[in-house]
């Protein structure tokens, strides 16, 4: 039988054998997730000006609305996203590494898309940034979740 652990596995169940660390530090981006959803979903200005700096009071009424809609929508991506991370690390551990994977995706493309379609802001949105440090992180706890734990090897 190969003990090999792969992005795909071929079953999908709650047996995760890559490192502790790879596996906590998914709990916590996906709490992040949820967090930041919720915010997006339920903040009056969807986090755009409080959080990300886009100078909403020099928009108009209407476009100021649209942003915050949009933003409110991306939340809810955001969430059901959450959710998805949330059902992998209760149920379907075996799936982290894929997880990864999909994380860093969407956060380089969170960065390719900023620079082909950038946004006005006043400061630095703490996402901008966000998206830098969590490309290099995902990178490394990819490559962790998919070594096998020192405890299975027996060392």
């Amino acid at each position: 039988m190969n003990d090999k652990i792969k992005v795909l596995p071929k079953v999908i169940d709650n047996q995760y054998k890559g490192s502790n660390i790879a596996k906590q530090v998914f709990l916590l981006i996906t709490i992040l997730t949820v967090i930041r959803s919720l915010i997006h979903v339920f903040a009056p200005d969807g986090g755009a000006q409080s959080i990300a700096t886009i100078p909403l009071d020099t928009y108009t009424q209407a476009g100021a609305a649209s942003v915050i809609m949009i933003f409110s929508l991306w939340g809810l991506s955001q969430l059901l996203m959450g959710v998805v991370y949330l059902v992998v690390y209760l149920r379907y551990k075996s799936m982290i590494p894929a997880m990864y994977v999909l994380l860093i995706a969407e956060y380089i493309m969170r960065i390719v898309i900023g620079m082909m379609k950038p946004i006005e802001t006043v400061g630095t949105a703490p996402g901008g940034v966000g998206n830098w440090i969590i490309v290099p992180l995902c990178i490394v706890m990819l490559s962790l979740s998919l070594s096998k734990n020192k405890a299975d090897k027996g060392v």
